[in-house]
């Protein structure tokens, strides 16, 4: 992840706009992208992450901005040749030429002018860096999904960029390819150094996979920052909902104790930890993985604040762990493993105590405060 000292900056760009039709959909006024590390743009389909991948990338002329690679500015209206040798980029779909395996990760090397003999031993170990080697004098045509898509980030990889963009680059495969293609890329992101910036709606991926995230709604970036700063203290109620914190509760706060207040819910009261003021409106977040379930009274040794009755409405499996939907007065979601799920017996329509700490509720103070 990111180390204390934050790296050069590679790429940085100034008020970027990109317009269709008169309408601007893509406005971003300013950002750094830090040489070895990735950032993963995540957010709703729709939102302009393709299109900011397109201008970084000079593929799309923007309506204005600056685009500064190693504070050298690039001319982003005509492309700039020089720039486009130090980057590289991995579209959603492969897009490979009707040529063999070994042919499509070549041709980036044959258009410099290497010699054959290199080209030969370069397209060959990353190849085998892609787990590919077999592949090497099969047709693009009969690839599988998977395989085109390894065959596609060794072509962008074999040519050594300093950069290297990927719009949405597993939407398309089924889990378990997809799960070990984002191993194998991550790995070798790691290893080679290289600066990536993806973009996703999937935000596992982006916790995978990125140092920093930034999260796009219409066109603007509404937050930027390390991984777990996005994650655990959203800025607002839409970063919440998209990065995982799937219990939002609006509510005001009745009083304020040593740091802690008490905010009235729909349903109910909450305890947390923040700077507010008494009648202020807030946003309580709460994590699932920060909800521990019992069917016990109530965790008389646990230390968290917050402990409520409720009834399980819904169980989803998701892979390794359950999402358990609870009325407690208000919604309220749960992560437990299978193993609670056996061990607890729990099911659907089943009373249940929940609990959370004060100090795992993110809060958001409203613009307005709602009067007492």
């Amino acid at each position: 992840m990111i180390p204390e000292t934050c790296p050069a900056i590679l790429l940085r760009v100034e008020d970027l706009q990109v317009r269709r039709g008169g309408v601007t959909v893509l406005d971003i006024p300013a950002l750094a992208i830090h040489s070895g590390q990735i950032l993963a743009l995540i957010g709703p389909n729709g939102t302009g992450k393709s299109t900011l991948l397109l201008a970084l990338a000079c593929l799309l002329k923007p309506f204005q901005g600056r685009i500064f690679f190693k504070e050298r500015k690039i001319d982003a209206y005509r492309g700039d040749f020089n720039y486009r040798r130090h980057i590289a980029m991995v579209f959603q779909e492969p897009l490979l030429f009707d040529a063999t395996v070994f042919d499509n990760v070549a041709s980036g090397l044959r258009i410099r002018g290497m010699g054959r003999a290199e080209i030969e031993r370069t397209v060959s170990g990353y190849l085998e860096l892609f787990g590919i080697s077999p592949l090497a004098r099969r047709s693009a045509r009969k690839l599988s999904g998977g395989e085109a898509q390894r065959t596609s980030l060794a072509r962008a990889f074999v040519t050594k960029p300093e950069i290297v963009f990927l719009d949405e680059p597993f939407s398309s495969l089924d889990p378990p390819t997809r799960e070990a293609l984002i191993g194998d890329l991550e790995r070798i992101l790691r290893e080679t150094h290289t600066t990536a910036v993806i973009a996703t709606h999937d935000q596992t991926e982006a916790l995978r996979l990125a140092d920093r995230i930034a999260v796009m709604n219409e066109g603007r970036m509404v937050q930027i920052g390390p991984v777990a700063e996005v994650m655990n203290r959203p800025v607002d109620g839409f970063v919440a909902s998209f990065v995982g914190v799937e219990t939002v509760l609006s509510g005001r706060v009745l009083r304020i104790s040593d740091g802690v207040f008490v905010a009235a819910v729909e349903g109910g009261e909450i305890q947390a930890v923040g700077h507010v003021r008494t009648g202020e409106g807030v946003l309580c977040c709460i994590r699932p993985e920060h909800v521990t379930l019992s069917t016990n009274t109530p965790f008389s040794e646990s230390s968290a604040r917050n402990v409520f009755s409720g009834t399980i409405r819904k169980i989803t499996p998701l892979g390794l762990f359950h999402r358990v939907h609870l009325d407690c007065g208000f919604d309220l979601v749960a992560y437990v493993t299978r193993q609670s799920i056996e061990g607890l017996a729990l099911e659907e329509g089943k009373s249940v105590f929940a609990s959370f700490k004060a100090t795992s509720v993110h809060v958001i103070p409203r613009k307005e405060s709602i009067p007492m």
